[in-house]
């Protein structure tokens, strides 16, 4: 395989895909939590700051996992790269389109649903189906 040449691997094969699944389902729960506990517009909010943390990890995932194999080593480096940089671009895009343009919003919600989204990826290594073991 040329190391050009992108792994065609489904996106829902990935190893990350599990993971991606958790935290939407965590999001869409935290959002209906929020919208019955504290009202409408703390559950959109919270939805908001779900989604800022959701949709860059996407992203990631979609850049981050391109190329698999030893060959494609420096590919592998610089799509993990470019996926992590354009992740920080785009979260910070979404922070200043919901602060700017989403009115009214509930700030506590957003960064609470954001922070639990970011819960799930540091605890990722507990979802994860394959255990890496030493040899």
């Amino acid at each position: 395989m040329d190391v050009r040449t992108p792994n065609r691997l489904p996106f829902h094969r990935l190893p990350v895909f599990p993971v991606l699944l958790t935290q939407l389902v965590v999001l869409l729960l935290a959002a209906v939590v929020l919208w019955q506990w504290r009202g409408a517009v703390s559950g959109y909010s919270g939805l908001c700051g779900g989604l800022i943390a959701w949709l860059p990890n996407m992203y990631f995932a979609h850049k981050a996992f391109r190329f698999s194999g030893a060959r494609a080593a420096q590919a592998i480096v610089r799509s993990f790269y470019a996926g992590e940089a354009g992740k920080m671009i785009l979260t910070a895009a979404l922070f200043t389109l919901t602060f700017a343009g989403v009115k009214p919003l509930d700030a506590l919600a957003v960064f609470g649903v954001f922070f639990l989204i970011q819960l799930v990826n540091w605890f990722s290594p507990l979802l994860m189906r394959t255990r890496l073991s030493r040899p």
